[in-house]
């Protein structure tokens, strides 16, 4: 399971998706979700679908892929499915105990479950297209008017782009550590819930000493290289918005428009 967590990961291409200018792409990745959240008809719901669908095409990132970065989300996509359908109003459909199952309900459990879905896809395709530096950029460039209020919007881009980058690392050494861990006997895989949760903290303790050894050694590196922040460097690649980038941003701006029409015209359902 821990190998399917991608989040974080960069895969190299030469799509549209990977051309687009990084601030471009959180721009309308941001929109993109909201949009989800606006669909309350099948109809909207459907046009959501076929532009996410639209997006990993244009991406050309490998369909398994991004089943497997869903994995890790499969519970609780079931969970929240499962939760909503017996969180609704109206005429009971069936009906047993405390419990019963509706129309609404039937509908708020399936767009909540492509809601998940949905968002994760779009998420993933943020990260696994946009390489860190150009995220750090572009995320410090979006921060800008948070510097009237003296926010020191390049460290917090840094911080927030390493900590993205660490998830893959992470996972990495927790797979090594539960190696060594299974080599010397350790059972990590039977018994009930309690017995597997005691097996997890020989697995954190040396986590925890891991990640604060590669911390100290990434601050080490930055310091040896004079980092120094933000303030009064130049931009190695300075970033510009193309044709590309405004024609992508009409593109969602028109389907945000569609998404909008569809709750004139169709009924909601949720």
């Amino acid at each position: 399971m821990l190998n399917d967590i991608t989040i974080g990961q960069y895969f190299p291409g030469n799509s549209l998706l990977h051309k687009l200018d990084a601030r471009m792409k959180i721009v309308l990745i941001l929109l993109l979700m909201i949009s989800i959240f606006i669909c309350k008809n099948y109809v909207a719901l459907a046009i959501a679908l076929a532009v996410t669908i639209l997006l990993v095409s244009i991406s050309k990132i490998k369909p398994s892929v991004i089943l497997k970065g869903l994995k890790p989300i499969f519970i609780i996509l079931i969970f929240t499915t499962f939760l909503n359908l017996f969180y609704s109003t109206g005429e009971p459909l069936v009906e047993f105990w405390i419990f019963k199952i509706t129309e609404r309900g039937i509908n708020n459990a399936l767009f909540m479950g492509m809601r998940i879905i949905l968002l994760v896809v779009i998420g993933l395709m943020l990260t696994y297209t946009t390489t860190p530096n150009s995220l750090t950029d572009a995320l410090e460039a979006l921060m800008k008017p948070a510097k009237l209020l003296g926010a020191d919007t390049h460290s917090l881009a840094m911080i927030m782009t390493i900590a993205l980058r660490f998830i893959p690392i992470l996972i990495e050494e927790v797979d090594k550590i539960m190696a060594a861990q299974k080599s010397r006997g350790a059972d990590m895989e039977s018994g009930g819930l309690i017995k597997r949760a005691k097996a997890v903290v020989p697995i954190l303790i040396p986590l925890f000493v891991s990640s604060f050894r590669r911390a100290n050694e990434l601050a080490d590196a930055m310091e040896c290289r004079c980092y120094r922040g933000g303030e009064g460097r130049t931009k190695m690649k300075v970033m510009r918005l193309q044709a590309r980038d405004y024609f992508s941003l009409i593109f969602v701006i028109l389907y945000f428009a569609g998404i909008i029409l569809t709750r004139v015209f169709f009924k909601s359902v949720i």
